[in-house]
């Protein structure tokens, strides 16, 4: 088993930040999804980029493995989104409507109060840089701009949880080891 699978072709920066905060983390292609071969994991992470075909072919499988995702998160495990980092995307392979706007911005941002998932939402504190909102979607917003523009959102699904973030820079330690604590370990 592996706490994080990191879902991208080739190394990325972003791994060294798991080796940093000593947390297991495997990066697999997503053509390997759904596949015997990938053990159990915690939580899914699809980086920043992944629709932006000048960083990334992941989107094709994203699309291609729609229903083993969804079981994924139904069973426990928790998937984590980053911006797709083109002008207008549609989360088509997600089990809801979930809408993205590219839009490069930086500043505080505003948690949104009432929420049990607040331990995810570390980011409230201090000036974050982000590439985008999200819009038409009934998710529970959890992080905002000051515009009031939806900078990260939460869906139950299941026993799991979907959460998308714009916010473009690296998750705190804090915030990977909360969506560890509440995910279970599954197969996808």
């Amino acid at each position: 088993m592996t706490d994080v699978m990191l879902v991208w072709e080739k190394p990325l920066l972003f791994e060294k930040l798991f080796l940093e905060y000593h947390i297991e983390c495997q990066r697999v292609s997503a053509e390997s999804i759904g596949t015997p071969y990938l053990p159990p994991c915690k939580c899914l992470i699809i980086p920043t980029g992944f629709a932006n075909n000048a960083y990334s072919s992941t989107v094709k499988s994203l699309v291609k493995n729609k229903h083993k995702i969804e079981n994924f998160v139904k069973k426990g495990g928790t998937l984590v989104i980053f911006g797709p980092m083109v002008p207008e995307y549609d989360y088509e392979w997600l089990p809801f409507h979930l809408k993205y706007v590219q839009e490069q911005g930086s500043g505080p941002v505003q948690r949104v109060e009432g929420h049990e998932d607040m331990c995810v939402t570390q980011w409230h504190t201090r000036e974050v840089e982000y590439d985008g909102y999200f819009l038409d979607t009934d998710a529970r917003i959890v992080l905002r701009d000051t515009q009031n523009k939806p900078l990260m959102i939460i869906k139950n699904i299941g026993k799991g949880k979907v959460i998308a973030s714009s916010i473009h820079e690296f998750p705190p330690k804090e915030f990977l080891q909360c969506v560890l604590e509440m995910s279970s370990s599954c197969k996808i």
